[in-house]
């Protein structure tokens, strides 16, 4: 059996404050559970930074291939515009990349009121991404499969307000005294 290999890079210093500050507030801010998914998303980064420094200094055919491989990967995922170069790719931060992460795209979709709530109903098999149900908060959506999000489960999805909240209440009507009346 193949053994898994380690897909972050812990800091190399443990216990410094203004890192440890930055990543509790991206925990807050993007509903994460741990800071290894902050280191994870880190090192996806740094391995695509140093693609684009290794084709920067590169030349010939192959490093104009890579350059457009690296590019158009990077569209697709919608961290990158259609004109992007390489200088744009050392421009990406942590931020943008946790953007496109599924449980950041169903809430900012509305389909959850919270990041947390997001990432609940993804792990619970709630949301399908292109007819699939996809399990995996982390998963990087892509910029065709955006549109392709939907709640999956029965019922109302839980961010989604349902008719009734929607609707003004009706309104009552007041008894009326009527002057003529029996008597």
């Amino acid at each position: 059996m193949k053994r898994s290999r380690r897909k972050y890079r812990k800091p190399s210093h443990p216990w410094e404050k203004e890192r440890m500050d930055s990543e509790d507030k991206l925990l807050q801010q993007y509903g994460l559970r741990r800071k290894r998914e902050i280191w994870r998303t880190q090192t996806l980064l740094r391995s695509f930074r140093q693609q684009a420094r290794r084709l920067l200094t590169a030349s010939g055919l192959q490093a104009k291939r890579e350059t457009k491989q690296l590019t158009d990967r990077l569209q697709k995922l919608g961290l990158l515009g259609a004109s992007a170069t390489l200088d744009d790719v050392l421009g990406l931060t942590v931020d943008k990349l946790l953007e496109r992460y599924l449980q950041i795209v169903v809430h900012r979709k509305g389909l959850a009121k919270t990041p947390r709530q997001a990432r609940q109903l993804v792990l619970h098999g709630k949301i399908k991404v292109g007819g699939r149900k996809v399990n995996v908060p982390s998963y990087l959506v892509r910029v065709e499969e955006e549109s392709l999000i939907e709640y999956a489960g029965k019922g109302p999805a839980p961010g989604a307000q349902s008719a009734e909240t929607t609707q003004a209440p009706p309104a009552t009507e007041a008894p009326s005294t009527d002057a003529g009346g029996e008597g």
